[in-house]
């Protein structure tokens, strides 16, 4: 599959951005090769600027539950913005944005909007901090929630130690601030909690991990959560990538969560920039303007997002169908995948949730962040590459989920399994 346009648009962003993209997963690094610029979506496939057709896993990380280019939300957002783009000033379809949050999350008693995911994570702990007046947070490896400093942190050298930063920019007094533990380690939970507990606000997780590859929780895991609440610390499900796609009601839904506070994304605005966190009344009247804890945004709640997000919620929540439909494809892509894979003799784990799936080209189970890493990271390089030649886009990394839409079916699953044949 030629892709010279997409050749020449590379070459030239990377004079002009760094690394020629606005996110650096986007760069291919991972896998090697030039990425196709893509200019349009219908249902599950996209076409680049070569008019290349490709069937999409992708789906813009994850926003995209009912496939690009929904009739119905585009126009609902062709419909707003003729009346104006944005006003910086309070917007009726906020209001109902909110509803529509706490029909599916009857805990949020109160919601605030922001435009990304990075910014409800930030604002979340923020509001931890202010709310229980302490300053330690706890997260997990291989969880990922955002670009703010106190979260691209790494583990230290042992189970109760402060965290180190992992990326240039990040002071080492503020990652020291997080402590890091597994994921799926129940008992090194239970140990810093006794050791620690009364130092921390907030345990920040995410329920069905997304990027380390998809990664399950334990019942075990999810019941030292819970446990947490005993010391006084706030549990935060950071859902802006499993909210209303495992369930309209997420992975809290799904998993019978009980969080102090929820962050939302990605599907939230249907394919615009939205985000939101939200939780118990008392907790989110400490933010301003009603309490000391400072958040603002010039865009967030911007008729647009809302309008987009509006329309997909509303969809969902008229069809609860599209969750089992979701479910049955995802079921059937997980078993092909296991099937040709097998067949092939090629050592393989592939963990799914609902429309969330990954490949880990190791020996299963893949529970942790230390067993995900284990897989075969080269072999992914020829999987990627060997499905987009054959117009397959797969996320370009072996730590990435792959995603599902409702305009995914069985011709989809076909066209996969068989350009898996091919490429193997």
């Amino acid at each position: 599959m030629e892709r010279p346009i997409s050749e020449r648009l590379f070459s030239e962003a990377q004079r002009h951005i760094p690394g020629g993209v606005s996110s650096p997963v986007r760069a291919f690094k991972a896998v090697g090769g030039t990425p196709p610029f893509l200019v349009r979506g219908e249902g599950a496939y996209v076409w680049d600027a070569d008019g290349n057709r490709y069937l999409d896993y992708v789906l813009s990380w994850g926003p995209l539950i009912l496939g690009h280019a929904h009739p119905e939300v585009v126009q609902r957002v062709q419909e707003v913005a003729a009346q104006g783009l944005t006003f910086g000033a309070p917007h009726p379809l906020e209001v109902e944005l909110a509803k529509a949050v706490k029909r599916a999350y009857p805990g949020l008693e109160l919601v605030r909007f922001v435009s990304s995911g990075t910014e409800a994570t930030m604002s979340a702990l923020r509001l931890a901090r202010g709310y229980t007046g302490r300053k330690y947070i706890v997260k997990f490896r291989g969880n990922y929630h955002g670009h703010a400093d106190g979260l691209l942190v790494e583990a230290g050298s042992g189970a109760l130690t402060l965290g180190v930063p992992s990326s240039a920019g990040v002071p080492q007094e503020y990652a020291q601030l997080t402590l890091v533990l597994e994921y799926n380690d129940p008992e090194g939970l239970r140990a810093l909690l006794r050791a620690r507990g009364e130092e921390v606000a907030a345990i920040i997780f995410e329920p069905v991990v997304g990027n380390a590859g998809v990664l399950l929780p334990t019942q075990d895991f999810l019941k030292a959560l819970h446990e947490a609440k005993d010391y006084g610390v706030l549990l935060i499900a950071d859902e802006v990538m499993t909210g209303f796609r495992l369930a309209f009601g997420g992975a809290t839904e799904r998993l019978g969560l009980e969080p102090d506070l929820i962050t939302l994304g990605k599907v939230l605005g249907g394919g615009l920039p939205a985000a939101a966190y939200g939780g118990r009344r008392e907790i989110m009247e400490k933010v301003a303007p009603l309490g000391p804890v400072y958040q603002a945004g010039t865009l967030s709640g911007n008729p647009l997002a809302m309008a987009s997000g509006l329309a997909t919620l509303e969809i969902l929540e008229r069809n609860p169908g599209h969750y089992a439909r979701l479910e049955e494809v995802g079921a059937r892509l997980e078993a092909g995948l296991r099937e040709v894979l097998s067949r092939k003799g090629i050592p393989h784990a592939v963990n799914r949730m609902g429309s969330m799936l990954t490949v880990f080209f190791t020996e299963g189970p893949v529970r942790t962040f230390a067993e995900a890493k284990r897989t075969d990271t080269e072999l992914f390089k020829r999987f990627f590459h060997g499905l987009l030649h054959r117009g397959v886009y797969w996320p370009p990394s072996n730590f990435e989920a792959a995603f599902l839409s409702v305009a995914h079916g069985e011709e989809e699953v076909a066209l996969t399994l068989e350009a898996l044949e091919k490429a193997l």
